[in-house]
């Protein structure tokens, strides 16, 4: 008696891509990310707590242009999942579940997560 044959499940090969799927991998990408970024912040209060000399250091890392895209970046994360979480929110009450509801959403997502990132760093740099 061998092994019974099953059907393989579908694989995202199969599927062609949504913006829906798109945004619900990047929700979980960000969620990481932004998991990260704590950590980031865990080192800016600590700098803080060891004293002046410690704290010059890790702004400087951050000034650096590297250290100032993984910012822009994170706010970028910060805005988007906020939003793709609100969304999701909206989606348990029921709301918004029709296919070209759910894809002018996610096009509002992006475009909150896109302005309200902009809006931030214009104002922390003017």
């Amino acid at each position: 008696m061998g092994i019974p044959q099953r059907p393989l499940s579908p694989h995202l090969g199969i599927y062609r891509w949504q913006l829906t799927m798109a945004l619900s991998i990047l929700h979980r990408a960000t969620g990481v990310f932004l998991s990260i970024g704590a950590v980031l912040i865990v080192v800016v209060l600590t700098s803080i707590a060891m004293g002046a000399a410690q704290y010059v250091t890790v702004q400087s890392w951050l000034a650096h242009p590297i250290g100032l895209a993984l910012l822009v970046a994170w706010s970028f994360a910060l805005y988007l999942h906020l939003a793709n979480g609100v969304r999701h929110l909206i989606w348990d009450a029921g709301i918004g579940l029709e296919k070209h509801v759910a894809n002018k959403s996610g096009l509002w997502v992006i475009a909150f997560a896109v302005l309200a990132t902009a809006a931030t760093w214009a104002v922390a740099w003017s």
